[in-house]
């Protein structure tokens, strides 16, 4: 097993670096840069030596919200992203069950991807069946939060849809992690996951995947999955078997050094996609006295607190879902009373009030900008006349809160040059920007992707990418396909093409 003391010292000749004008040579040694001096100014002395050409070399990027195991599935299940109905969701399901002609008995077809935010029609348990009445088939959203399941899949997944077929937040949640332990993932498609992530210059990921992080990363590791840092999440469920291993947040999990503890997951509300974000006002057409009216609650203040302290009893942090506006105020009381620390993951709709309170209670906003190219439609619609304060990564920066950008992969594309991209424009495709008040400067979605690092500097982790071009000065979608020459974490080469050959 490769360790920061097994790397060999390696010099990296003629890269460009970040605010400095001329060419350097960087020495990487023991996983760390030992040295930056002028091109020709440091001895080989026994260390490799690589020509970058002029290069620029950059800090590594992290994504800091990824369900890996779900990213990794999603490669292989039926694609339902294009799709605008549940009409062309069943069309795509035919098509696809008469492709799958060798079927084992009892086999599971699962497809992702599909928006009902936006539909006209209603998906029905009926609707589907119809369509297969044998062969178990579970349709995923493309926020993870709801699954249009038939009436085979119910009874393997252990599920009661009503009359939609649609099962939606925490009997989806379980019922995606039994199937996940009922359908191993070869070791193979993580490897090539995290070999994809590298090619992007991804070193490093926080996954909130709903499993036993800590035992499945020591393994994959073994196994070879090394091409990433990873920060592994505990649930609720697993908090107490966390904490009686006595792992803290930011602890070793493993000889390479790759695997760190990272933090209790706990989600307040559901998505806004299936309507359930919980939110101060209640949803377009809701009968304002229905129980989810104004959303769905998830996890109750009394038990958020009660988490929240039992981690912090045994240093381990938190992070939190919430994505509607009544959900973050209620996240930030929980922290506010409590005195913590902590992250707010999505944060998608935040009231005016609560804007300046992430930097006064010192919380980082763990946020997915291409959530707001998927969305803007869904946001326009069912929180009509509130999207100024949606996915409000401007607003936030102004107020002084940390930033970090994410993709919650696989809802989206596990590729930090496009969180980047969607910070900085608020564009996609021929639309124009959507709030453009509430776009980033290149500069601070940069640090938002590398934990801060804006350059490369002796001392810190030999965690860096090497890129074709500056992408401070790059337009729009060239940022999205900027190309990589090399990813290393540790000095290590993770991706490299023929450059560090």
């Amino acid at each position: 097993m490769t360790t920061p003391a097994t790397v060999p010292d390696l010099v990296l000749r003629g890269a460009r670096l970040p605010r400095l004008d001329g060419e350097c040579d960087v020495l990487l040694r023991g996983g760390e840069i030992a040295e930056i001096a002028p091109r020709g100014r440091i001895a080989e002395g026994g260390a490799r030596s690589v020509e970058l050409g002029g290069r620029l070399l950059l800090p590594g990027l992290w994504d800091e919200h990824v369900h890996f195991t779900q990213h990794v599935i999603r490669r292989r299940r039926l694609d339902l992203a294009d799709t605008t109905s549940p009409a062309e969701v069943l069309d795509r399901l035919r098509a696809e069950l008469a492709r799958r002609t060798d079927l084992d008995a009892g086999e599971l077809i699962m497809g992702y991807g599909f928006r009902d935010g936006l539909w006209t029609e209603s998906p029905t348990l009926a609707a589907i069946d119809d369509v297969s009445r044998t062969v178990p088939v579970a349709l995923v959203s493309a926020d993870l939060h709801c699954a249009w399941v038939n009436t085979p899949a119910a009874r393997l997944l252990e599920l009661e849809p009503d009359a939609s077929g649609v099962v939606r937040e925490g009997p989806w949640i379980a019922a995606s992690a039994r199937l996940e332990a009922a359908n191993a993932v070869p070791i193979s498609a993580y490897r090539d996951a995290a070999e994809a992530a590298a090619r992007r210059g991804v070193v490093g990921i926080v996954d909130y995947e709903y499993a036993d992080n800590v035992a499945e990363w020591r393994e994959r590791v073994r196994e070879g999955v090394d091409q990433l840092r990873v920060d592994v999440a505990v649930w609720p469920d697993r908090l107490d078997e966390a904490l009686a291993a006595g792992h803290r947040t930011g602890d070793l999990l493993e000889p390479s050094g790759l695997i760190r503890m990272g933090r209790l997951k706990v989600v307040v509300d559901g998505s806004l996609n299936t309507r359930t974000a919980w939110c101060w006002d209640p949803y377009p057409g809701a009968e304002p006295t229905a129980d989810d009216a104004y959303g769905v609650v998830s996890t109750s203040a009394a038990e958020l607190r009660r988490l929240l302290a039992h981690a912090r009893g045994g240093e381990i942090g938190a992070a939190v879902h919430a994505i509607g506006d009544h959900a973050t105020t209620e996240v930030l009381d929980a922290f506010e009373e409590l005195g913590m620390s902590g992250i707010v993951e999505h944060a998608q709709l935040i009231s005016d009030r609560d804007l300046p309170r992430f930097a006064r209670l010192g919380l980082v906003a763990s946020v997915q900008p291409e959530h707001a190219m998927d969305d803007r439609d869904v946001a326009e619609h069912h929180w009509l006349g509130r999207t100024g304060r949606a996915f409000a990564f401007g607003s936030l920066h102004a107020a002084g809160a940390e930033l970090r950008l994410g993709s919650d992969a696989p809802v989206a594309p596990l590729d930090p040059w496009i969180s980047m991209s969607a910070a900085i424009s608020r564009s996609r495709g021929d639309r124009d920007a959507w709030h453009p008040e509430q776009r980033l400067p290149f500069e601070v979605a940069f640090a938002a992707s590398t934990r801060g690092r804006t350059t490369v500097a002796v001392g810190d982790p030999a965690d860096l990418v090497v890129v074709e071009s500056d992408p401070a000065t790059l337009p729009r979608d060239a940022l999205r396909e900027l190309p990589v020459a090399a990813t290393l974490v540790g000095g290590r080469a993770t991706w490299s093409g023929t450059l560090l050959d």
